[in-house]
Formats: C-alpha cells, structure tokens, sequence
C-alpha cells in the first residue's frame, strides 16, 4: 500500500474514524478489530487496478472516467456508493468479499448506472445532507507528519460530515432496479459478462430477511429482493457475453489487490491464508505486509528482497521496503528504495510523496531542499492533498521560510475543507510575505474565498488587496 498509516494495531500514523450511519469521531489509534468507524485510504497500485477495472464502465455509461473519483475506504463492512460530484465509494471489506474481478466489476457497473442516472442528486436523504467541498486525501505512509498535532484532527473532526452524508445514502427500489438495468448494459457494451453482478447478489440473497440493524451496509442503502434478482438473471443471461470470462491478467490483479489488503488490514488472518508454503506472488506479498503490520520489519523486508530479486521493476515493491525502512528509524536506507519507485512511476503523485517525506525527514539542507522540490512536484497531479502541504510547511519550518510555511499550513486547511483555520494561516502569511509576491496573493485569495470576516475585508480594502483574484 503506498506506505502506511497507523490504522491496524497503531500503525497509521493518523486518521479520520468515522461512523458511516451515525456519529463521526476522530479517536487514538486502535486495533482494527475493535475499531467501528472507517478512513479514506490512498494507494495507488489499489487505485491503479480499480480504475482499470471501472474506466471502461465509465466511458459506456457517458462518464468521463477522468473526472469520477474512486474513493477507497478502509473499513471491514461490504459496502460502496456514489455520491454527487461524480464519486464512487467501495469498502475495502467489500473488494475482499468479491470472488472474481467480474463480481467487483458488476458492482462498480451498478454504482456507475447511480452516477449517470443521477440518483445520488435526487436521494431525499442525500439533498438534505449535502456534501462538504472537500475529499481527505490521506495518503497512506505520508500521514506521519500529522501524528500528534491535536489542531488538524480537530479539523477533521469539524469537517468530518462528508462522511455523514455517505451514511445517509439511501436508494429506491425504482433506482435500484434502473441501475441494474443499466449496469447490465454497461457490462456487454464493454464485452463483459453480467454474471459477476447476479453471483454478488445471490450471494447475499439472505440478507433481505434480516432486519435493518442486522443487514449489511451496502443492503440497507441498496434494497435487495429475491424478484430483483430474477429480473437481472433474466437480462444478463440473454447477453451476447453472458460466457465470457475474466482475463488471467485481470485474475492475477484482483488476487494481489486482495492479498494486499488483507495483509494491511488483518494481518493475521492472512498469514493463516496465505501459508508459508504458497510461493505464489500474492501470498508473498501479503505476508510481507503482515509481517510489517506486526512489527517484525527485518521478516517483511526478507520477503520483500525476495519479491524484488523476481520482480526488479516492480515500483510498489521498492515503495513498500521504503516506506518499512521509514516506519522503523531507517531514514537514511529508506531513500534508496524510494528513489527506486520514483525512478519507475514518475507521475504517481504518492510515491513521490514518499520520498519527499524521507528527503526533509534526513534535516539535510541539501536533502530538505530536494524533498521541497519532490513535494511540489507531486502537487502538480495532485494539488488537493492537505498531507503534501503539511509536508512542505514542516520543511519551510525546518528552512527558516515562515512565511512560505504559513502559506502551506493555509493550503494543507483550504483542501482539507477548513476555511476559518486557512484564512487564520493565510493572513498570517500575508504579513510574513513580500507584498505583491505570487505567494503573498495566493495567500490573499485564500483569504477571500475563505469566508472572510468584515475586518478582514476592511483590512485588505485598506491595502488595495480586495482585487486579487481566486485559482483553484
């Protein structure tokens, strides 16, 4: 997983634990076992694979897939949703219940038939929550630099009712039934078989005899009837493609996705699964990161070593054996392997992160100021990533640049959806900023588009401040 964060057994190093149904918290780490709420999770070989799975669904549904955000939440409850704005939720204890890719894709078709139907918009529940303007970006292994800093998990905190509203989502059975049909469509369309879908259901068949309180997440939000799903059956097996089958590719991929969640998310569940005996990459690979999760870092990098004697070119192998190397007060060797990921995903913003982090972690002039420019560098594909600008404050700190720090400790709140606290930084940067400097104006626009108060608007008229124009 594009690093780490202490979410199982202490490891991430920071959080947003949410209850999707009810209240929304942020607490101290926790074993996962005992933990009810969930958290946004970045990983970019997870999100490669899921958008490969669901780009070509977009595109049959209408959607531009580069404009659909696929948000992976960290939590052991099956469920998934779309919501306005073009997003599509899965559980990562939903990916681990689905059998084969084709189950998985059949549920991102039925999301996307949600999306371009427009159900989430017309959700009586859905209009009257509404939706915060922000999504947390947490990459995983990059939140260390918010552990311990009480200020922004009250943030969080405060802007956490985008995960309320997730909770509040509810269908019809009319939208149900449309987005079956729909998904169905979008399967053949991309020559795929709509059997995936009706297996996942039928799989689940019994939960429409259980109570509210006792029917999983995605079935109480998504009502399921034994008529429903004789109603899919009957379409899909009338398909052209009804037989087609998953590619080994597509098999292989599902199989590492699962194998990596799994060893992130119950470790010891999956060194049961995934035996010692099983030299296949996947079991490898989870039990490398079981061994990490459990704090036995010198076995997860033997198997890791292993991996990559197999694997050379593999960037999400030298990302991990950075990011363990990092975790562990091995900042020195951890920027090696880093590099390495970088030097074979350029344009994945998380890696990049990654090193960055370990680059400014070294307090190196040299180093600090190389990890600045690898921080910006990410920013320029992923500009909404509040862990990227907390970053890049704590190296401006480490530099003497208080005004520059300011300025990103304003960016790190204006993308986390906090605009009292980013106006507060910002207009501490425009004191600290040379006037008319680009940065001095960004931190005025930040200013005016984060609900200034009257004084504020007084004391930026009085300056001839008030013209700066806003850019995302």
């Amino acid at each position: 997983m594009t690093s780490r964060t202490r979410w199982a057994e202490k490891r991430f190093h920071a959080f947003c634990s949410v209850a999707m149904i009810a209240a929304i918290s942020v607490v101290t780490p926790a074993p996962v076992a005992a933990q009810e709420g969930a958290s946004l999770i970045r990983d970019t070989e997870i999100e490669e694979i899921l958008h490969r799975d669901a780009d070509p669904l977009f595109d049959a549904a209408g959607l531009d897939s580069k404009t659909v955000r696929i948000l992976l939440v960290g939590d052991k409850s099956l469920n998934a949703f779309a919501t306005q704005g073009l997003m599509l939720g899965l559980n990562t204890g939903l990916i681990l219940q689905t059998e084969t890719p084709n189950q998985l894709k059949g549920v991102i078709a039925h999301e996307t038939g949600h999306l371009a139907g427009g159900h989430p918009s017309r959700s009586g529940e859905m209009m009257r929550a509404g939706l915060t303007p922000m999504i947390l970006t947490m990459g995983l292994g990059v939140l260390a630099a918010l552990a311990g800093a009480p200020d922004a998990g009250a943030v969080l905190l405060g802007n956490a009712s985008y995960f309320g509203t997730l909770g509040a989502l509810g269908y019809s059975r009319d939208q149900e039934s449309r987005a079956d049909q729909a998904a169905a469509g979008f399967l053949e369309a991309t020559g795929q078989s709509g059997r995936g879908l009706v297996e996942f259901f039928d799989n689940f068949r019994y939960q429409e005899v259980f109570d509210q309180a006792r029917r999983f997440a995605y079935f109480r939000s998504h009502p399921l009837s034994s008529e429903r799903i004789e109603t899919l059956r009957s379409r899909v097996e009338r398909q052209p493609h009804y037989d087609a089958v998953d590619s080994p590719a597509d098999l292989a991929e599902h199989q590492i996705m699962k194998a990596k969640l799994e060893g992130f998310i119950n470790p010891q569940t999956a060194l049961m699964k995934y035996k010692e005996t099983d030299r296949g990459f996947p079991a490898r690979y989870a039990r490398a990161i079981a061994y990490y999760q459990m704090k036995e870092p010198d076995r997860a990098l033997a198997l890791i070593d292993g991996l990559l004697a197999d694997n050379a070119n593999n960037p999400y192998l030298w990302e991990l054996k950075g990011q363990i190397l990092f975790e562990f007060n091995r900042v020195e060797q951890a920027e090696a392997p880093q590099r390495r990921s970088v030097e074979l995903k350029p344009d994945a913003p998380l890696l990049r992160i990654n090193l960055g982090q370990t680059l400014i972690g070294q307090k190196d002039p040299a180093k600090v100021e190389e990890g600045v420019l690898e921080l910006k560098r990410a920013l320029l594909n992923d500009s909404d990533n509040a862990v990227t600008w907390r970053l890049l404050a704590q190296a401006y700190d480490t530099q003497g640049k208080d005004g520059a720090a300011r300025l990103a400790t304003a960016e790190q709140y204006f993308s986390m959806g906090a605009p009292q606290e980013a106006r507060v930084f910002a207009m501490r940067a425009r004191e600290l900023l040379t006037k008319d400097t680009p940065e001095w104006r960004r931190a005025t626009d930040i200013v005016l588009a984060s609900r200034p108060s009257n004084q504020d608007l007084k004391d930026l008229a009085k300056e001839g401040a008030t013209q700066s124009v806003f850019h995302n």
